[in-house]
Order: structure tokens, then C-alpha cells, then sequence
């Protein structure tokens, strides 16, 4: 097993970035991995820009309070077969499908 990376451009608040550790500590727990280290820092990175602005298509009217762009990365120390079930369980949580439309409870991209 080698070290891999998880990396995560997000619009969220401290408590939106909680939740996302929670969800990949989550997708991690149940897996044959081990989280070895991470970070999550604010950015002014622009080509996190188009979050805020999905955040304010998909939300029309409600203020986006205290959210910025945010990184995260996380590394993992794990098969990349478990790797790839790892990023597809963040992924789905971060946004699940239904039969409807749906909306991400947080806007993210996968970098």
C-alpha cells in the first residue's frame, strides 16, 4: 500500500468543513486505509471562483454567510482500488443523487 491523495475545492464554512473531514474519516473507517496526515486551508486560489457562483445559482437569494473556497487534502494510506471507493463515497456524499433534481449541499471539485 502506497500513500495516496485526496484532494477537495470546496465553498464552505468551519462547520461545512467539519462535516466534509467527518464524511471522509467516514468513507475511511470503513475501508482498509488509514489516514496519514492532511490539510485544509482558505484560499484566494481563482480557479475556486465558480464555487461561489454555483453557490449563489443554486441558492438564489439566500446569503452565503461566513463560506470561502476552501482546499482540502487528505492522504491515505491504501490500495488504489480502496483509494477509488474512498473518493466515490466522499463524492456521493458530498452530493447525492435522488430520482429529482437535487442540489450539493456544498459546492465541490475534485483537483
Amino acid at each position: 500500500m502506497r500513500v495516496r491523495r485526496l484532494g477537495l475545492g470546496l465553498y464552505a464554512d468551519a462547520q461545512g468543513l467539519a462535516g466534509v473531514r467527518s464524511l471522509v474519516e467516514d468513507a475511511v473507517g470503513s475501508r482498509n486505509a488509514r489516514i496519514v496526515g492532511g490539510t485544509v486551508a482558505l484560499t484566494v486560489d481563482d480557479r475556486l471562483d465558480f464555487l461561489a457562483e454555483q453557490w449563489a445559482v443554486e441558492h438564489p437569494g439566500r446569503s452565503s454567510g461566513s463560506r470561502q473556497p476552501a482546499y482540502m487534502e487528505v492522504r491515505l494510506r491504501c490500495s488504489l482500488r480502496t483509494w477509488r471507493a474512498i473518493r466515490k463515497a466522499v463524492l456521493t456524499g458530498l452530493c447525492p443523487e435522488g430520482s429529482g433534481p437535487h442540489i450539493c449541499r456544498i459546492p465541490w471539485t475534485v483537483r
